[in-house]
């Protein structure tokens, strides 16, 4: 099939070179433009590297986006990872439209950190969505979905390298094949099961030590490893990544106040929270870099307990 490519980073890249090694032909790649001294997107990079035309318009919504995409005689496209807004009016110039990958089991978790947030709320399932692009935000008809489960220890880095990603690529190609043969179905969003998040920045990922210490837990694997989970620790803020959970068994386990240091070893930190402890094994002060909490705490001079 002939397949134009909306979209950027690894995602994009992997999507765009999975269809080429079966042999599709993508006959263009859409990006957004970089910014003056950032290096090429992942997606543009290799589509220059495989001879593929690539587009870069600062915005989808003009005659010039339309024209290029019309050039392209295109059976589909396909939206892999993207940010730019992208019009019905461009959408739908493909011979069998266009289909977008979204990292959530939709209706739920629209919006732009939708693997963030099941794994802070401590969702046991997630999943992914193809479906058909509308000018609402994640809004439009599904086309197929892939779940996949959360383990109580995952981090966003391991449930979207090892599930979502893959996952999401091989669903990309399923779903294509499906809408070209035109044996696919199109099924309307419940929109009272609906749920928007936005962005997962530092305010959303600073964490309370007063909350109980699962919720700490669910917010620190959730921001791991990007953007960290933002934390005071003897008044300091440092971002922390690796850590793990110390669940209270009976009253006295846990001495000290919540965001009190209660124990030093050569390898972590243990903090206090509501019914346990993080033990926490790599952080980052602000403006430094990551370093296990162990060198951390021989840097503050703090001694081992």
């Amino acid at each position: 099939m002939r397949v134009a490519f909306i979209g950027q980073q690894d995602f994009g890249k992997a999507a765009l070179e999975a269809f080429l090694a079966r042999g599709d032909e993508v006959v263009g790649v859409f990006c957004k433009p970089e910014k003056p001294g950032e290096k090429p997107d992942a997606l543009v990079a290799a589509a220059r590297e495989k001879g593929l035309q690539v587009f870069q318009f600062s915005s989808l919504k003009g005659e010039d986006a339309e024209a290029a995409m019309r050039s392209l005689n295109a059976d589909i496209g396909v939206m892999a990872y993207v940010l730019q807004f992208v019009p019905q009016s461009l959408v739908h110039i493909p011979k069998h439209g266009t289909i977008q990958y979204h990292p959530s089991l939709l209706p739920k978790y629209r919006g732009p950190s939708s693997i963030n947030w099941p794994i802070a709320r401590g969702d046991s399932q997630t999943g992914l969505t193809i479906f058909r692009p509308t000018d609402g935000l994640d809004e439009g008809p599904v086309i197929l979905q892939k779940t996949c489960p959360i383990g109580p220890d995952d981090t966003l880095g391991e449930v979207y390298f090892n599930s979502l990603f893959p996952l999401g690529v091989a669903a990309l190609l399923e779903a294509a094949d499906l809408v070209v043969a035109g044996r696919h179905q199109e099924i309307e969003q419940d929109e009272s099961q609906a749920s928007y998040e936005g962005w997962m920045k530092e305010a959303e990922s600073r964490i309370n030590w007063h909350q109980h210490v699962d919720q700490v837990y669910n917010l620190i694997r959730a921001c791991n490893p990007a953007p960290g989970a933002k934390g005071e620790i003897a008044g300091q803020t440092v971002a922390i990544f690796d850590c793990r959970k110390h669940v209270a068994r009976k009253f006295g386990d846990v001495r000290g106040k919540p965001g009190e240091v209660a124990r030093v070893t050569p390898e972590s930190i243990f903090v206090n929270a509501q019914g346990g402890m993080i033990e926490i094994l790599k952080l980052k002060a602000e403006g430094g870099k990551k370093i296990s909490a162990g060198e951390y705490a021989v840097a503050q001079g703090w001694p081992q307990s």
